[in-house]
């Protein structure tokens, strides 16, 4: 007698699970580490002041006052720039009852929302971008912005550093050294600036362990223990050591090999239109349609260029 299986049976429920896994990353590490700030105007502007050079200082008894000319103030600005992402779903997807969300239109702007970050880590960190404030406007990319570092060989070269012009990367690119990442560190710390972290893809991020590996300096895990009343938290942290202090390596899926960013934190800005900060909006309905918009109006604002560094031209070696 033949068994009766589920091969041959018919009626077996289908079982599909009631979730969704989402593999491509929602990580956006310069977006992230950015401070936030609404801002009320599509030109954005800020000020950066430089101290006087130092040097020697001495002055007879009873000297009158000299009145040196006041070091002016640098006057800085970036255009906000408009991105957003849009959907369309039909009444009847929205009635039925769908496995791992409540509402594909509550889904939608979810995922939406999650394409718009990505695609603004995108802009700023990796695209080479000049501020423009005609249509549509565009906001100066980090690149443009960063004067000190490392750019070889001679057809490589910098931006110069005020957001209105971009870096000329079309040159013959090189494999990456420590002595690149140092010279960027070290000048932008001449500068006054403090560089923490280290944005780079992964395919630097294995270089940077690779060449640290082979004792030319040192790429280690170290526990840092956070004391919170009894609580002991461990972290790993993948950190680069320099004589300035050091860098937390942070892997960005969305640069490129062709260059690496040592940030300061404290000046790097993103401001946001006042009311512009990812705003969903219901467009008009035509036919048995639901459609809804997501933009967010950005500006990133390098409060103090000099305080970061890059090394461009890189080969991905």
């Amino acid at each position: 007698m033949a068994t009766h299986t589920t091969t041959t049976a018919v009626g077996e429920k289908e079982q599909l699970a009631d979730i969704i896994y989402k593999i491509d990353s929602d990580e956006t590490p310069i977006f992230s580490l950015a401070k936030k700030e609404t801002v009320n105007g599509t030109l954005v502007e800020w000020q950066v002041q430089e101290l006087a050079t130092a040097g020697q200082n001495s002055l007879s008894e009873g000297a009158d006052a000299t009145y040196a000319t006041p070091t002016a103030t640098t006057r800085l600005n970036n255009y906000t720039q408009i991105a957003g992402k849009d959907f369309a779903i039909s009444g009847t997807l929205e009635a039925v009852d769908s496995a791992g969300r409540a509402k594909e239109s509550a889904y939608q702007s979810v995922l939406k929302g999650l394409e718009l970050r990505r695609d603004i880590e995108k802009i700023i960190g990796d695209l080479n971008v000049a501020k423009s404030g005609s249509e549509p406007r565009k906001t100066a990319t980090l690149i443009t912005w960063v004067t000190n570092g490392s750019a070889d060989p001679a057809d490589i070269s910098f931006a110069s550093g005020d957001g209105s012009d971009v870096a000329d990367l079309t040159g013959t690119e090189e494999a990456l050294t420590l002595a690149k990442i140092d010279t960027a560190v070290t000048e932008a710390w001449q500068d006054g600036g403090k560089p923490r972290v280290l944005v780079c893809d992964a395919t630097n991020k294995a270089n940077i362990s690779d060449l640290s590996q082979a004792g030319t300096n040192l790429v280690t895990k170290i526990e840092v223990a956070l004391f919170e009343d009894i609580t002991k938290i461990a972290l790993e942290t993948s950190v680069y050591l320099t004589d300035f202090g050091t860098l937390e390596l942070t892997p960005s899926r969305f640069m490129s090999n062709d260059k690496l960013f040592v940030i300061d934190p404290d000046h790097i800005k993103i401001g946001t239109l006042n009311g512009r900060n990812f705003t969903k909006t219901t467009l008009a309905r035509t036919g048995d349609a639901i459609k809804e918009q997501i933009l967010s109006e950005f500006v990133l604002m390098p409060t103090a260029p000099k305080a970061h560094g890059a090394v461009i031209g890189l080969s991905g070696a």
